[in-house]
């Protein structure tokens, strides 16, 4: 039984290089106390830079080492997302361009997701059409773009060519709304463990009740951690769409309906919020993922998904990827 991870990262030297010459004011690298190297945002610093994050000799040897056959990397917040048009085109192109040679050099161990500078649409929409040619296996995007949501008008150019092309999409959160990364100093942790969630959860909501899914229905959408907090307010959300006398809502169905057309990682730390999770998508629509080179504990996402049936077990851990990304 083949494992592919779905949820796991890459930077890369290239992609470091241009956050640090280009990052300022709000990006950048430092060394802290604890005399390991961090990407700091906006004033704080957000996750360490592990070295399996940047050679993929390295990254093989881990996921030998969990028994991971396969690893679809990605990019992770803040992405590509600084300096203007001309330097987040540069920082995608390298990015991707770092994950493609990854591949070439490990071609039955990786896979990646194509980023992209979201903030400018057309340069994006060229990307992604070079990507594709390079064998990108999905897109990866975040759940805002720079406060921007992602039913704007403005990325529809995108959204309808990942359309056509049918590809699949890792909606990977960032900073919430409203969340200043300066003042989680002492609370670094609320910042990844809840913040990320309710950046998640609100970015697919929005899709969900905006049309999104029936105007891009070619669109597979992968969730991030197991959904956020949407499995468990998924009667929420349908209580209050039956109940809306004051705005005309642009879908008919209630959202729930909507919430098992979408993927989820399965990366949670509790059973039962796997169970629920299962619940809203259905065994065929979970899959693995480790998060991993970030904080992860894999030996307990691989205890919570090997309680379950042979054949739920044998799906999420790797023939759902495998039917998902035609591997």
């Amino acid at each position: 039984m083949s494992v592919i991870d779905i949820h796991t990262h890459m930077f890369g030297h290239g992609w470091l290089k241009m956050l640090k010459e280009h990052g300022q004011p709000n990006y950048s690298a430092d060394k802290r106390e604890d005399n390991r190297d961090y990407l700091i945002e906006k004033g704080a610093p957000a996750c360490a830079f592990e070295p399996e994050a940047f050679d993929y000799d390295l990254r093989v040897k881990a996921m030998d080492k969990f028994g991971i056959d396969i690893s679809v990397v990605s990019l992770t917040s803040p992405s590509v997302f600084w300096g203007g048009p001309e330097i987040s085109l540069e920082t995608a192109i390298i990015a991707n361009d770092e994950m493609a040679a990854g591949r070439q050099a490990h071609p039955d161990r990786i896979r990646w997701f194509a980023s992209l500078p979201w903030q400018y649409p057309e340069l994006a929409v060229e990307e992604l059409q070079r990507c594709h040619k390079n064998g990108a296996s999905g897109v990866m995007c975040l759940a805002n773009v720079q406060g921007q949501h992602l039913i704007d008008p403005a990325f529809v150019p995108i959204w309808t060519e990942i359309d056509r092309l049918q590809l699949p999409v890792l909606v990977h959160p960032t900073a919430p709304f409203g969340a200043k990364e300066a003042e989680f100093q002492i609370e670094r942790i609320l910042m990844p463990s809840t913040g990320f969630m309710f950046d998640t959860t609100l970015a697919i909501a929005r899709m969900v009740v905006d049309g999104f899914f029936d105007r891009f229905p070619n669109i597979r959408i992968i969730v991030s951690h197991g959904g956020g907090y949407l499995p468990y307010v998924s009667g929420r959300l349908d209580l209050f769409f039956e109940v809306e006398t004051l705005v005309k809502m642009k879908i008919t169905d209630p959202p729930s309906t909507y919430l098992n057309r979408l993927y989820y990682d399965s990366i949670v730390y509790d059973p039962g919020a796997l169970d629920l999770c299962l619940e809203i998508a259905g065994p065929g629509h979970v899959l693995f993922g480790t998060d991993f080179p970030m904080p992860a504990d894999i030996p307990k996402l691989y205890s919570l998904i090997d309680r379950l049936p042979g054949d739920q077990v044998a799906a999420i851990k790797g023939k759902n990827a495998e039917t998902l990304f035609s591997l």
